[in-house]
């Protein structure tokens, strides 16, 4: 009749009581691989049920993953608590990763030369599947010393008290990823037949370590991708404001990560942050940068609470660097997509302000034909009127009203048809320093009355410019008569002009009360006017960028509520004007 397992290997360090024979033992280690435990408590779980298992006093196991080593241990003395720590490599001679160890220390010597499959010094130790054992620790290492004339042999074979070893190599295929070391303060514990039954055991583990990785491995891509499917399915809705979109983007991260119970996240765009509730700043950091345009305008960032060992980057997998970096470039995406959205809007509503003005530039052209006549009238039959010798004080007055009047219903029409663009601008070479000296001669009074200090930086030598200078003086006085309304209550103002190798540049700037937003972005429009009816006409800035626009130039208007107001305008020097022509 054959013998059992536990018959045909009588192990004296078996704990019977708790496992009945080997078979219980793989089935417990398939189970932990199958739940996809991390790498840490994997090892934990595992050298807790050898120890049990064997009844040594010491199990530690090597492990090879992702470039690195991995070490768990467990003593019997320390009463089973589990260490872990990542061992320090190096390059071996072939281009492998090998653990470091100490040179001259024959027991961590020989943990290296079995990873390497260099034995030649163990003959007579070894199994047939290049497995170690000793039951007189002291002895065997003492002789492999003297083979290596060590002089310092005490030094060199440091047992820390253990008498029995057993170093099992940990084969998947044709590879090495690990070891499995068995100590035992007692001497002789280690035969033979024992050592093949491991080798079975460690065959298990080895097949046991692959399917966990692949478990772990499944688990955090379908987290990732999962991640990634909500954060597109979110960029999908057009109606979700790109805040909101944000808000919600930040709650998907933490779970995707390998410690979702401790991680925390938060978006950073443009200074605003998005974080998850329970965000705290940490040093175990996984940060990418959200670059639109080329120019970076915030980060994606996820931490973790507490402390966890090294990974690839950090407490942090490759694969997880990927995903980040990967969802900062799709927020990138998402601000590029609302940003093209917003200029889609905005060039809609230029369109929609380009039709206005050809429509009202159309009207304008067609009133002013229509009130020059008549006005014309009004004003030579009142001339007329007033050369009648003998009209009474009150009539000459009453007629003088009608007079200035119609020269005002005049100067009304004219700015009609500049902005309808039916009065070509007489061109000329023109020097805005001299038009700015003319034009402030009638209105220095004023702002002196007014209690406005005047400030002129006019660039010496300035280049002059092909331009109406009546069209020019009409920029300056339009402008400076807005900024003298704009300080009630006094002020400076400044007019500067410039040069480059282009253009010729002429800057406005008031202390005034300043525009909001809104209306400064109507500045420009025809009859867009925030003074009384009887101030203002709201043509003076639209008739500005008329003038400004048919000399080939560009106007900017700067505005902050409080601040004042600044208005740059640039046109165009004389060889590029006249290339234009």
């Amino acid at each position: 009749m054959a013998k059992s397992d536990s018959e045909r290997y009588d192990f004296p360090v078996f704990d019977r009581d708790k496992f009945q024979n080997y078979r219980f033992l793989i089935q417990n280690i398939m189970q932990l691989a199958l739940q996809g435990l991390l790498r840490m408590d994997f090892l934990d779980e595992v050298a807790k049920t050898l120890i049990d298992f064997s009844g040594c006093d010491s199990v530690e196991l090597w492990l090879k993953e992702r470039g690195r080593y991995y070490s768990g241990k467990v003593n019997r003395s320390h009463k089973n608590k589990f260490i872990f720590k990542i061992m320090p490599t190096v390059t071996n001679r072939d281009g492998h990763i090998i653990p470091q160890v100490r040179e001259r220390h024959l027991p961590e010597c020989l943990l290296r030369d079995i990873l390497e499959k260099r034995l030649d010094l163990y003959p007579g130790f070894l199994s047939k599947k290049g497995s170690f054992w000793t039951g007189d620790m002291n002895s065997t290492f003492s002789q492999i010393a003297k083979k290596l004339r060590i002089r310092n042999i005490s030094q060199a074979v440091q047992t820390g008290g253990f008498q029995s070893l057993a170093v099992i190599p940990i084969p998947v295929e044709d590879e090495t990823i690990g070891l499995l070391q068995l100590k035992s303060k007692a001497s002789n514990k280690m035969r033979l037949q024992d050592i093949e039954f491991y080798e079975s055991i460690v065959e298990t583990l080895g097949i046991a370590l692959i399917h966990r990785r692949t478990q772990v491995e499944l688990r955090e891509r379908i987290k990732e991708f999962t991640c990634l499917y909500d954060i597109a399915k979110l960029a999908e809705n057009t109606e979700v404001s790109l805040h909101e979109l944000l808000r919600r983007v930040v709650e998907l991260l933490p779970p995707a990560w390998l410690y979702p119970e401790i991680a925390s996240a938060r978006i950073v765009l443009d200074g605003r942050s998005y974080a998850t509730s329970c965000f705290h700043g940490s040093d175990q950091k996984l940060v990418a940068h959200i670059v639109v345009n080329g120019e970076n305008r915030g980060m994606v960032e996820v931490n973790y609470s507490d402390e966890k060992p090294e990974l690839d980057e950090g407490p942090f997998l490759r694969e997880e660097r990927n995903l980040i970096d990967t969802i900062a470039r799709e927020i990138s995406l998402i601000i590029e997509r609302k940003q093209t959205e917003v200029e889609k809007v905005r060039l809609q509503d230029q369109l929609r302000h380009a039709d206005r003005l050809a429509t009202i530039g159309q009207l304008s052209a067609g009133i002013a034909h229509e009130l020059n006549e008549p006005i014309g009238s009004i004003l030579g039959f009142s001339q007329l009127i007033k050369k009648n010798p003998g009209l009474p004080k009150q009539a000459q007055f009453d007629i003088e009203k009608i007079m200035k009047a119609s020269l005002h219903a005049r100067e009304v029409i004219k700015k009609l048809m500049l902005f309808a663009r039916q009065m070509p601008p007489q061109k000329t070479m023109v020097n805005l320093n001299k038009i700015i000296d003319e034009g402030l001669y009638f209105l220095e009074a004023r702002c002196a009355k007014e209690k406005i200090e005047v400030n002129r930086i006019l660039q010496k030598d300035l280049p002059a410019i092909h331009a109406d200078p009546a069209q020019m003086t009409q920029i300056l006085v339009n402008i400076v008569v807005n900024a003298i309304q704009a300080m009630p209550g006094g002020g400076v103002l400044t007019i500067r002009t410039s040069s480059s190798k282009k253009f010729v540049s002429l800057l406005i700037k008031d202390t005034g009360v300043g525009m909001k937003k809104k209306i400064r972005q109507k500045v420009f429009l025809p009859f867009f006017t925030t003074k009384d009816v009887r101030e203002g006409t709201g043509l003076g800035l639209a008739v500005v960028h008329g003038i400004v626009t048919s000399h080939g130039g560009s106007i900017s208007v700067d505005s902050e509520v409080g601040k004042g107001t600044i208005f740059e305008i640039k046109l165009p020097r004389k060889e590029t004007s006249a290339r234009k022509e």
